[in-house]
């Protein structure tokens, strides 16, 4: 049996991955079920009912409006004031017009798969990335702390063949996993769309872009699994790769933002690693710099810096790279007792 099929079985009967997966089942099942029930048809009694919802409202809002010029003109006969309280000519200039009270505004909140699926796509990718992560860190941070790796070495002495199949397994587990959960994910929420929102509109140009996306969310979602590998076989532990993590985002979120804000510097988000995560999944990401308005001559045309999709594949993907290379140069190098 070759070492790399060894490797994936072993990770498949990890308690630790199964436990994750069937968390990462349940958790977007119950996404996927919530939201069904918040989505409604919109069939012809439910628009009919929100226009006459509608229209009951303005004829309400004409009579309250009338009854408030009729008090102010009683007040005035009086000899009151009432500009303060009813306006001017007695807020004639502000009677309801039936444009004001839009049906739209009382119909129920209808899921379009057309134009919302793309959001749930990245839910999806940030779901499965973060079981990405745990499951590429623990699976090599517990073979160096219990030892395991020492002992497999004695019996394949080959390093980097070692430390090359368990990353296959990994991404080989991550690839299967996100591809069935992807389709699943993407079916029940096109059932949400036909039955319990809209599902118009869904042409062959939707499907590509849909497609497109869940490509990014795959690379991602390999990309991560990837990184915190390489993170827990540099440090010899899982706890390696998760404070790696969190550190890098306390840094990038907190420290740069900060530094950057404090020193002046034009465009600072783009020292900061959501925003290129925000490009790849938007395509595009931009950034204004408001400080560039000439607020004292009334205007306001700020200078933009546009992040492309490009520009974090090439930034994520070079930070990747350099990770993975240190993490098996330091598996050549290393000392392995």
């Amino acid at each position: 049996m070759s070492l790399y099929v060894t490797e994936l079985r072993r990770l498949a009967k990890r308690r630790l991955t199964r436990l994750l997966l069937v968390l990462l089942v349940l958790g977007l099942a119950g996404i996927a079920t919530a939201f069904s029930f918040s989505s409604h048809k919109l069939s012809p009694a439910v628009v009919a009912q929100a226009q006459a919802k509608s229209d009951t409202d303005y004829r309400q809002a004409v009579k309250d409006w009338e009854r408030s010029v009729a008090e102010c003109d009683a007040a005035t006969a009086r000899g009151e004031k009432t500009e303060d309280r009813y306006g001017p000519d007695c807020g004639r200039q502000w009677q309801p017009q039936p444009e004001m009270f839009d049906p739209k505004w009382n119909l129920p909140y209808q899921f379009d798969f057309r134009g919302e699926f793309a959001t749930f796509i990245a839910v999806f990718a940030g779901a499965v990335a973060l079981f990405a992560f745990l499951v590429g860190a623990s699976f090599v941070g517990a073979e160096w702390s219990t030892g395991g790796m020492m002992n497999l070495l004695l019996w394949r002495p080959k390093r980097l063949a070692v430390l090359g199949a368990k990353l296959a397994a990994v991404l080989t587990a991550l690839l299967g996993v996100t591809l069935v959960l992807g389709a699943l994910w993407t079916l029940a929420f096109w059932l949400i769309g036909t039955y319990r929102g809209s599902a118009a509109k869904v042409t062959s140009g939707v499907w590509q872009s849909t497609a497109i996306s869940g490509v990014r969310a795959l690379a991602l979602v390999l990309a991560v699994g990837a990184v915190a590998f390489a993170l827990a076989s540099l440090g010899r532990h899982t706890a390696m790769a998760l404070g790696a993590a969190v550190g890098v985002g306390v840094i990038s979120e907190v420290g740069i933002r900060i530094a950057v804000t404090m020193a002046g510097v034009r465009f600072g988000d783009r020292y900061v690693l959501s925003t290129y995560a925000l490009a790849w999944f938007q395509k595009q990401w931009k950034l204004i710099d408001y400080r560039s308005c000439e607020f004292a001559q009334g205007q306001c045309n700020p200078k933009e810096m546009l992040i492309t999709w490009q520009d974090s594949a090439l930034v994520l993907g070079l930070g990747g790279a350099l990770v993975l290379v240190a993490a098996f140069w330091a598996m050549r190098r290393r000392d392995i007792s």
